[in-house]
């Protein structure tokens, strides 16, 4: 926590701060300290934390269940050699290269909570890792996701535009309503829309591949930009004169983009290594920490009977200050 906003060294100048300087760890014993975790442990230490911080609030009525949830990739850019480095993933513009992670959160009125975090390693050119199968990410987000917390509905957005993963959220029983591509199946229906004067169309589909089939419906409607058509897809049963308020749900996605502000921003240690173990445990432990934070400010608002709001009313930083002062033993 002291190493947000400075590097290792900084960061152990101010435990010594905190904790006295015959106590504080220095920056290599740190460093050494993290590399012992392995990242399926890390993970897994992940789940049991976050199924004991929504223990907590279990019988609060505020918190609505089942919940809306976001899947989204967020990068941390790397800088440096790539040999034997295969969770270094290739990037396009001017982030050569990166790591990433995928995280499902829940979204809408409700908590902001990330509840599961999964590294990604994707195919380069630099490595013999095999293509990224983001179905299967997807599985495992949600079917963890689901050990917390009953899900309804994914939001994905147009990198997850892909009939394996709308059949693998199929398969785990929960809607989805994910923005697809343009092709030209596509343009062809705008085409006709346009010539009928239609702002809105719902189209039926099928899924088929070899892990099952469904059917499910392209939804369109004009574009939050107030150009063009967006088309949706989705495994709930809508139709034409509800079809534009539907998508409106998808909004509820910008939501995930302010997670990962803070927890760049307020939470994640920087660091220049280029172990790949330190950097998981650096994203883990910012993730965990803005859960807590999260956590804090709706027990906060629950106790004073306050509007479940998103804005929190307890900043990152008075968290990070508190769970600093419960962690130092007084003397």
């Amino acid at each position: 926590m002291g190493m947000v906003g400075c590097g290792t060294a900084q960061g152990a100048a101010r435990f010594q701060y905190r904790r006295g300087e015959e106590y504080g760890p220095h920056g290599d014993t740190h460093l050494r300290a993290v590399k012992q975790f392995e990242p399926e442990a890390l993970i897994e230490g992940f789940d049991e934390a976050s199924d004991r911080l929504l223990s907590t609030i279990a019988s609060e009525t505020s918190f609505r269940r089942p919940v809306t949830a976001a899947i989204d990739i967020t990068t941390i850019p790397y800088y440096g050699d790539v040999e034997e480095m295969p969770m270094v993933s290739g990037m396009q513009g001017e982030e050569k290269r990166a790591f990433k992670f995928a995280t499902i959160s829940i979204v809408g009125e409700n908590i902001p909570l990330v509840l599961a975090v999964e590294p990604i390693r994707e195919s380069s050119a630099w490595d013999r890792n095999p293509p990224n199968q983001v179905h299967r990410v997807v599985r495992r987000l949600v079917t963890r996701a689901k050990e917390h917390v009953p899900v309804e509905t994914v939001l994905c957005d147009r990198e997850f535009d892909s009939k394996r993963v709308y059949q693998t959220l199929s398969n785990l029983g929960v809607n989805y309503l994910v923005p697809t591509r343009i092709n030209s199946t596509e343009r062809e229906v705008i085409e006709t829309m346009d010539a009928d004067g239609q702002e809105v169309a719902v189209e039926s589909a099928s899924v088929h591949v070899e892990s099952g089939s469904h059917s499910m419906q392209f939804l369109y409607v004009p574009s939050t930009s107030g150009e063009g058509t967006t088309v949706f897809a989705t495994n709930l049963r809508v139709g034409p004169e509800e079809a534009e308020s539907f998508c409106r749900r998808y909004s509820r996605r910008w939501q995930i983009e302010n997670e990962y502000k803070s927890l760049k921003n307020d939470f994640l240690a920087k660091t220049s290594s280029k172990d790949y173990r330190v950097r998981l445990f650096y994203f883990v432990f910012a993730v965990l920490l803005y859960n807590i934070w999260r956590l804090t400010d709706f027990l906060l608002k629950a106790g004073v009977d306050g509007e479940m709001e998103y804005a929190p009313v307890l900043t990152a930083g008075e968290c990070v200050e508190i769970i600093v002062s419960a962690l130092i033993p007084p003397d």
